[in-house]
């Protein structure tokens, strides 16, 4: 089943619905949306570091360090953002708001709700249709890897790095 999408007014950080549409439209159209986008950090300020299965629909393969996704209809960001890290890597814990932005390339056009989480400790567990691997890596080594562009990690979450990079200084 082709689940429903609210779509959003574009260019509207306060999130205004303005219609739905099934996921697949959504994607095929890139139409603008919503997702979440969850950094979880360990005690010792590490971050989580993804590598995404082949088989996703945006940036197969790829290295990230946001869990998230789709927002999908009628559903509240913030639920989304608890959601989609309990999905991906199997994490229940409080999720942080911290800004909101638009994001648009060839591939995803979306309004990204950005937070952050503390890992609670416990056993990470990959949803294998989403999670590849995945590894706990230092701020600053993140930081470096993301200096080569090279590197194959998703576009959007390179944007998010650095504006979270400033949102936290």
């Amino acid at each position: 089943m082709d689940e429903l999408v609210d779509l959003y007014a574009r260019g509207d950080l306060g999130g205004r619905v303005v219609g739905t549409a099934p996921r697949s439209r959504v994607r095929a159209e890139n139409l603008p949306h919503a997702a979440t986008q969850v950094l979880l950090r360990d005690r010792a300020g590490r971050v989580y570091v993804h590598r995404r299965t082949l088989t996703k629909d945006v940036y197969p393969g790829m290295h990230d360090v946001w869990a998230g996704g789709v927002v999908t209809a009628g559903e509240a960001p913030d639920v989304a953002a608890a959601r989609e890290l309990a999905e991906e890597l199997g994490v229940r814990t409080v999720v942080r708001p911290c800004f909101r932005y638009w994001y648009a390339d060839d591939s995803a056009n979306y309004l990204a709700c950005v937070y952050e989480a503390d890992h609670p400790g416990g056993e990470i567990r990959h949803q294998a249709s989403e999670v590849a691997a995945g590894w706990w890596v230092p701020w600053a080594e993140l930081l470096a890897r993301l200096a080569d562009p090279a590197w194959p990690f998703t576009p959007d979450g390179r944007e998010s790095v650095a504006r979270y990079a400033r949102y936290a200084a």
